[in-house]
C-alpha cells in the first residue's frame, strides 16, 4: 500500500507541476512551489515504510520543487529560476511562523484539535529551519549546476537545446544528495540513533535518485507546452 501511494504522490507532484505551468504559466511554478514545500514539509515529520526501506515523506513533493525550478531555467533563465527559490524561501519562512504560533494559542474549552496540532507541530521549528538551510543551499546549487552544465554541454554540442537530459539530472542528483544530508542530519540528529539516521538518510537519497531520474520526461513535456505557446 505504501508503494501505491508514494507511486501516486509521484504522478501528483509532477503532473501538477505540469499542470500548473499549462494553466498558469510562470506564476504558476512559483505557486506550485510554495505549495509543496508547505505539504512536503507537513508530510515530513510522517516515517513510514516503503521498498524494503525506512524513509520519511516529502520525497517526492522536494522533489518537485527541484523540477519546477529546472523548468524555470529551462525555459526562462537563470534569473527567474531564482525567483523560484526566493518563493520556497518565502513560503518556508511564513509557514515557520505561523505553525510556531499554532502551537501558543489557548483552546476552548470545546476544542478537539489543539492536541493534535501540538503533537504534530511541537518539533515544526527545528524541522522547518533545517528544512530552509537545506532548501536554500541545495536549491541555489541545482539552479547553479543546471546553468553550469548547460555552458558545458553547449561548447561540446554547439547546441543549446541538446543534452536536456545532462544537466537536468546531474544538477538535480547532485543538489538532492545536499539537501537531503543537512536536512535528515538537521531535522533528525538526537531524535534517531545515528546507524537510524544514515540508514534514513541513505533510503531517502535511493528514492531522490528515482525521482531524479523520473522528472526529465516532464522537463521535455514543459518545453514542448513552451514551445507550442511560441
Amino acid at each position: 500500500m505504501n508503494e501505491l501511494l508514494l507511486i501516486l504522490s509521484l504522478l501528483v507532484a509532477f503532473g501538477g507541476t505540469i499542470l500548473f505551468l499549462k494553466v498558469f504559466g510562470k506564476g504558476g511554478l512559483y505557486a506550485w512551489i510554495g505549495i509543496c514545500t508547505v505539504l512536503a514539509n507537513i508530510e515530513v515529520t510522517i516515517l513510514v515504510r516503503a521498498f524494503g526501506m525506512d524513509q520519511t515523506l516529502g520525497n517526492t513533493l522536494f522533489a518537485a520543487t527541484f523540477l519546477a525550478t529546472d523548468i524555470l531555467s529551462e525555459l526562462y533563465g537563470k534569473k527567474d529560476a531564482g525567483k523560484g527559490v526566493l518563493a520556497g524561501i518565502f513560503t518556508n519562512l511564513t509557514f515557520i511562523l505561523l505553525s510556531f504560533m499554532w502551537v501558543h494559542y489557548i483552546p476552548a474549552e470545546g476544542d478537539w484539535s489543539n492536541e493534535f496540532v501540538k503533537g504534530l507541530f511541537s518539533n515544526t521549528p527545528r524541522m522547518l529551519i533545517s528544512s530552509l538551510i537545506a532548501y536554500v543551499i541545495s536549491e541555489g546549487i541545482d539552479v547553479f549546476l543546471y546553468h553550469a552544465w548547460w555552458n558545458l554541454t553547449e561548447k561540446k554540442t554547439g547546441s543549446h537545446t541538446k543534452m536536456l537530459w545532462f544537466r537536468n539530472n546531474f544538477s538535480t542528483l547532485i543538489s538532492q544528495f545536499v539537501n537531503i544530508v543537512i536536512f535528515n542530519f538537521g531535522a533528525f540528529l538526537g531524535i534517531y540513533t545515528f546507524k537510524e539516521l544514515i540508514a534514513i538518510t541513505a533510503s531517502c537519497y535511493v528514492i531522490y535518485i528515482a525521482t531524479s531520474l523520473l522528472d526529465t520526461p516532464f522537463v521535455y513535456i514543459a518545453r514542448k507546452i513552451a514551445a507550442k505557446r511560441d
